[in-house]
């Protein structure tokens, strides 16, 4: 029987020590993401509640250890049990608040960190509890204190090992440990080497992997010179590993305080930031230069502004995140159901009933607002039996496959109205009983799909399925960072979406690459006073997001062929003009 399904006793819970990794929520384990889904209580410091959160359950009674003292757990430890209408956790907010019946309430205020003492509380009365840590739990002193607390309390636990950082950030740098010959490999802690420690490892020719701070890094390095390593051994320091934010600097022990400085690398107000520095002749820059596979990603870093519906843009940012970018989903339309519903009844009762021959979907929002019409009347995709189904673009097919219902017609070229009636027969008597055809769509689309229907022969119910309004604006902070240049890309994939940002956001900075998903959205984008960088060589979404990677991808390739740091569009100098690259 799997360890989360063990039963907990009525005063002894189970408790399960989850590592984290080290930043990059992909690293975590099958094994943590189950344990994750059955918790009652989630433990952890801030950022690692954001690492693994989006794992857990709704009703989850959620402990930042950075701001919740021991007496916060009573009060999110009953809220778990009474969450009723609205859960505990839903999967977006902060981590300090319970929600209870819609409420929000605040479970602690900051105070001395007493994490041990959340843990035993948390396990009483049955609660399975996941203590989450930075990286691997075996390597984490407060982990090992509260597994020795829980042992003598008999409350039963479990560890689930993760990826440590200091074997997983240098993976994510290109920083081989090893190699062929096999050198030793050896581990320290800065914030806790002993003199002797140093010795050891100064003597030693292998490789060194040191956990310090971004302040206190080149210290280790002094440290190491006095041990006996020569000052002119390869160094590398990687800060913010495994995440979009990492950076890498090469450089050698004498010389990575100089690096720093001429990097302009701040202290940070925090109290220093942890890095992974890796030391040794075998971890060499060269190296580095070949095997650096994350940094090297053609959006690495890169802040891009998706404006779709939440559901329109996920599969968008999953791609974007597979270039390395950091998308940012900004809806501009909310989609409503019509005015008047009598028309789309009537419609979907003659699907019952044969009036149809052909059905087509051109949005994904058409699929969903006659699947919800079927359900409301108890149908589902049977009743598309003996119905043509025709469907624009791969995201609207998708839509009707995950319904159930597998198109008869999708256009062979361009994912359109127009390349829909390129393929879209013309009414033939002899094969077509029926000569009708049911077009649910948006209120503001355009006719072109239902003249040329017309033309081909067929009588067309051209039905409102839904209203397009626009979205509420943005944050104010989003809001400042769309007009001020903080993204580095904007991806426009109609024009309704560039006249919808603007009007509720304003006008993106000159800095930012301007990316649209054919002619008539770049026409569009250019009569607001934009300069169009990327355009999509057929209209999909997912080939805007290929465009812009592939434009990321020649950006980078350009610096570093010129000898020049690459940059992200959103670090160039104010004033600076961007030359027109458009693909």
């Amino acid at each position: 029987m799997s360890p989360t399904t063990l039963p907990a006793g009525p005063d002894h819970g189970h408790v399960t020590f989850l590592g984290a990794g080290p930043g990059d929520p992909g690293l975590l384990t099958l094994r943590a993401v189950e344990a994750l889904a059955n918790a009652d209580v989630l433990i952890a410091e801030h950022d690692v509640l954001d690492v693994v959160r989006t794992h857990a359950r709704a009703g989850v009674a959620l402990l930042d250890t950075d701001s919740s003292p021991p007496s916060a757990l009573a009060a999110a430890s009953s809220a778990s049990s009474a969450a009723t209408s609205a859960d505990t956790f839903s999967g977006t907010g902060t981590p300090q608040l319970t929600v209870v019946d819609g409420a929000s309430t605040t479970v602690g205020a900051p105070a001395v960190r007493d994490a041990a003492h959340l843990v035993m509380e948390a396990a009483r009365g049955g609660k399975r509890v996941v203590r989450a840590v930075s990286g691997d739990p075996g390597l984490d002193t407060y982990a090992t204190e509260e597994m020795l607390a829980c042992a003598a309390a008999g409350v039963p636990f479990e560890v689930v090992p993760g990826v440590a950082a200091a074997v997983g950030v240098p993976a994510y740098a290109g920083v081989p440990l090893r190699d062929a010959q096999g050198a030793d490999v050896r581990f320290v802690d800065a914030r806790t080497a002993s003199d002797r420690c140093w010795a050891e490892v100064g003597a030693s020719d292998g490789t060194v992997v040191v956990s310090a701070t971004l302040e206190t890094v080149a210290a280790a390095a002094g440290e190491l010179v006095a041990a006996g390593r020569k000052p002119d051994t390869p160094m590398t320091v990687t800060v913010a590993g495994t995440t979009t934010r990492q950076r890498t600097w090469t450089a050698t022990l004498g010389g990575i305080a100089q690096t720093l400085k001429q990097a302009k690398v701040l202290p940070s107000p925090e109290g220093g930031r942890p890095v992974i520095a890796v030391v040794g002749e075998r971890s060499a820059a060269a190296q580095r230069d070949q095997l650096s596979w994350f940094e090297s990603k053609p959006l690495f870093g890169w802040r891009v502004l998706v404006p779709r519906t939440k559901e329109q843009a996920a599969s968008l940012s999953d791609q974007l995140r597979s270039y390395g970018a950091v998308p940012h989903e900004v809806p501009t339309i909310a989609v409503e159901p019509p005015r008047t519903p009598q028309q789309m009844e009537r419609a979907v009762k003659g699907l019952v009933t044969g009036r149809y021959e052909w059905i087509a979907f051109t949005s994904v929002n058409a699929v969903k607002a006659v699947r919800e019409k079927f359900e409301e009347y108890g149908l589902d995709a049977r009743a598309f039996a003996g119905i043509k189904v025709a469907a624009v673009g791969e995201q609207t097919a998708k839509a009707l496959i995950a319904f159930g219902v597998k198109p008869d017609l999708v256009p062979s070229g361009e994912q359109s109205a127009a390349g829909l009636l390129e393929d879209w027969p013309p009414y033939d008597p002899v094969f077509d009983p029926i000569d009708r055809v049911f077009l649910p769509r948006a209120d503001i689309a355009t006719e072109t799909l239902v003249a040329g229907l017309i033309e081909l022969g067929w009588e067309v119910d051209d039905v409102t399925a839904y209203r397009t309004v626009r979205a509420s604006p943005p944050p104010a902070e989003t809001r400042e960072a769309i007009k001020g240049g903080g993204f580095d890309a904007v991806l426009f994939t109609s024009s309704s979406t560039v006249r919808n940002l603007v009007g509720i956001a304003g006008k993106p900075h000159n800095v930012t690459v301007i990316a649209c998903i054919g002619p008539a959205t770049a026409k569009t984008a250019e009569e607001h006073g934009l300069r169009v960088d990327v355009m999509a060589p057929e209209p999909s979404v997912h080939k805007l997001a290929e465009a812009l990677a592939d434009f990321g991808m020649r950006r980078r390739a350009a610096a570093v062929e010129a000898g020049d740091p690459v940059t992200r569009p959103s670090e160039r100098r104010p004033g600076a003009r961007r030359r027109r690259t458009t693909t």
